[in-house]
């Protein structure tokens, strides 16, 4: 692995650098600057820019739309936006490019891909993901949502929860059910299923924040396409995991860059709050920085497997073990700088309740008081840490599995 940059990738560099000179006003200041009616006006027209420029799936083939960039330039675009305090993408982007459209093109047949990679980039179908219900969540393959084959349609029926973005979306990917007499690693099918029909009913789930970004989708006699099934019927957990993996990992190498600006911020607090040369504040504030240069060289090294042609698998769990432990730590530190004044909750909340708070965003207790409480979710999003831990340890060390509990003890 080699930390530094080509002369090719700093030319690149310079052209994005070109492009965001171009696109965002003089007085631009991050997007944590805005309030949310600028914010949603600014996003809308910021992805209509991406997709006119093939940028919101770079390194998608041209005739899907994207522009066919290397893993590298990719990561060199998501730098510079991430200087910039801009957005790699619309609000549902990540499940609908970065993991759903990655997986078809992985495993979609042409024709699905031509059908769907277009429209994900058009904006014209939205993605939510359909993965957990409320006796599968860490134990996925327990899931029970059933799918039965009815001529030229999939009917379903069942339930999945903490449907993420569900609200705004028209299309969700959900694992189904398809063989109940085949071991629950088998007969699950991955399906695309659009939302917009009377058997979809999207309920939101109100969190501590007032806030309702998680929902809970219902499926009563839904219906979708015969030719929906993205990979092989009852072959679709090699397919959830293959997304999965892109969850976890293609953000690996851009991901860093987030966590650095975070840590930036909170160094400036530190210091406008007269702590920065608090011995034990040093200390905690050296700890950050550390773990922020290691995930930048673990995101690089996610980069090379994917330049010498690997596709995402169970190493990406390091990845998302180490980030979200990481960052509840840091957030942790974050309120201890902010002191007493952390019970005092002011100014402007976080614009997500994902990962760091936007880039531009103020040194406001309500900022990082909000990020402190979501950092906790992140360890539980996307695969608990004890999840993580267990696929590293049997899927990547070879480590013997994890007992399981006798047939009695596990009746009781």
């Amino acid at each position: 692995m080699d930390p530094s940059y080509s002369e090719e990738a700093e030319a690149y560099r310079e052209k994005i650098q070109a492009f965001l000179g171009e696109h965002l006003p003089a007085d631009w200041q991050g997007m944590g600057a805005l309030n949310e009616e600028q914010l949603a006006t600014f996003m809308a027209e910021w992805r209509e820019i991406l997709s006119a420029n093939r940028l919101l799936a770079p390194s998608w083939p041209a005739e899907y739309g994207g522009a066919g960039l290397s893993a590298l330039e990719k990561v060199i675009m998501a730098e510079e936006f991430q200087k910039a305090g801009v957005p790699t993408g619309g609000n549902n982007d990540v499940f609908s490019i970065q993991m759903v459209g990655n997986t078809i093109l992985n495993w979609g047949s042409d024709e699905m891909k031509a059908e769907f990679l277009p429209k994900i980039i058009a904006g014209e179908y939205v993605f939510c993901q359909g993965y957990s219900e409320p006796n599968a969540g860490s134990d996925l393959a327990a899931l029970m949502c059933k799918a039965e084959l009815d001529g030229d349609e999939w009917v379903i029926n069942g339930q999945k929860i903490w449907t993420s973005a569900g609200m705004s979306a028209n299309w969700i990917f959900v694992l189904t059910r398809t063989d109940f007499t085949s071991s629950k690693h088998k007969g699950i099918t991955f399906l695309l299923v659009p939302m917009e029909q009377p058997g979809v009913e999207v309920r939101p789930i109100a969190m501590m924040s007032g806030e309702s970004e998680f929902n809970e989708t219902f499926f009563t006699d839904a219906r979708t396409a015969k030719e929906n099934v993205v990979g092989e019927v009852n072959g679709g957990w090699a397919v959830a995991m293959t997304l999965l993996g892109y969850e976890r990992g293609e953000a690996a190498a851009t991901t860093p860059i987030a966590f650095r600006t975070e840590l930036d911020r909170l160094l400036a607090m530190a210091k406008e709050r007269g702590v920065a040369d608090d011995p034990v504040i040093r200390q905690r504030l050296a700890w950050a920085y550390s773990k922020v240069e290691v995930m930048r060289f673990m995101g690089m090294g996610t980069l090379t497997r994917f330049v010498n042609g690997h596709q995402p698998g169970p190493a990406e769990s390091l990845f998302k073990l180490y980030w979200s432990e990481y960052h509840k730590a840091v957030t942790e530190l974050s309120v201890d700088i902010l002191g007493a004044d952390a019970m005092w909750i002011e100014g402007q909340r976080p614009m997500t309740s994902f990962s760091t708070d936007l880039p531009g965003a103020p040194n406001s207790s309500a900022s990082w008081v909000g990020t402190f409480f979501n950092a906790r979710a992140g360890t539980i999003y996307a695969g608990t840490s004890q999840v993580q831990r267990n696929i590293v340890g049997e899927m990547v060390l070879g480590l013997p599995k994890e007992p399981k509990p006798p047939a009695e003890a596990a009746k009781a």
